[in-house]
């Protein structure tokens, strides 16, 4: 039996569904569902009754066996947590899109300079692992947006920034110069796929902002920001980001206008709660210190005040190995 199927079979007895287990590890249905099978199948014996859904009485003697293996693989963990150190494993850094900006690199090349002993990889992360690639421990530390709303996830926040919406260039909401929300919900916005968490679709629709009101989806799905790039360009859909995602994705055939009556978002370190690797503590302590000193300008965005950002690119180039 694996790890991962000891994790969905719990998870299902937990929220009383393999729809909201799946939503809660990130998984489709029916991925839990084959793990269940599985366990089920390397066991023996039927933990669960499908219809209604309820545990046999195998199911029942399990529970706490397959909770206490859970607990031992985190508490092993955690024992020799302290001891990665130089000569650990590789402490992953996950990246979506281009992170917080100017922040990331900064962030990066700061904590290498300081931990010169830690080998370090940068991975990219797509738009449905914005809270797996944490949970499944894919990657250490995460630069995402917005904030994950999961109780296993703490976030540092290190931009605050105005919202834009990439729109083709030919065409009248790129004439337009600025448009609000009631505006962008007529327009094709880039879907995603159905396992994205809802609170980065949320985040991309602006559903709070405009309660929960849908709007159009265009025609292409998107995984990574060049599947949205890609779209727009070719005068299919639209898509929105944070005022910075401008400045690294420059694209002919793409312009980007403002939101006037849009709330402003953020990007956020997120890290697992309550991990123990000093590493990960070293990380979140140096990009909060960047966040303290850089972040609001930043934030700002080349429009606002040249003379900060230029600044700030100045600090950025100091923290160079």
């Amino acid at each position: 039996m694996e790890l991962r199927e000891l994790a969905s079979f719990l998870a299902v007895v937990e929220e009383g569904q393999f729809a909201r287990a799946a939503a809660r590890l990130f998984l489709s249905p029916p991925a839990v569902t084959a793990h269940v099978q599985r366990l089920e199948r390397d066991l023996g014996v039927r933990l669960l009754e499908r219809s209604p859904l309820r545990l046999t009485e195998a199911g029942r003697r399990f529970v706490p066996h397959a909770r206490a293996a859970l607990a031992a693989v985190d508490a092993a963990a955690g024992a020799v947590a302290d001891l990665r150190g130089e000569d650990g494993g590789a402490f992953r850094v996950g990246v979506m899109g281009h992170g917080s900006a100017e922040l990331t690199p900064a962030i990066v090349r700061a904590f290498r300079q300081a931990r010169p002993g830690i080998r370090l990889t940068i991975m990219p992360l797509d738009f449905t692992e914005h809270v797996s690639a944490l949970v499944e421990r894919k990657v250490d530390v995460a630069f995402v947006r917005p904030a994950p709303d999961d109780d296993r996830i703490v976030s540092d926040v290190l931009t605050t920034e105005p919202r834009i919406v990439g729109v083709p260039a030919e065409g009248p909401a790129a004439e337009a110069g600025a448009l609000h929300l009631a505006d962008v919900l007529d327009l094709p916005i880039v879907a995603v796929p159905d396992i994205t968490p809802s609170v980065f679709t949320d985040y991309l629709y602006f559903t709070p902002a405009v309660n929960g009101e849908r709007g159009r989806r265009g025609p292409d799905v998107a995984r990574h920001p060049q599947d949205v790039m890609l779209s727009i360009a070719a005068g299919r859909t639209v898509g929105s980001a944070l005022r910075s995602f401008a400045r690294y994705y420059a694209w002919p055939g793409v312009r980007y206008v403002p939101i006037l009556d849009a709330p402003w978002d953020s990007s956020v370190l997120a890290t697992r709660r309550d991990d123990p690797d000093p590493r990960v503590a070293a990380f979140r302590a140096i990009a909060a210190a960047l966040a303290r000193d850089l972040g609001p300008l930043v934030s700002a965005g080349p429009g606002d005040h040249p003379e900060l950002v230029r600044g700030a690119s100045a600090g950025l180039d100091s923290l160079e190995p």
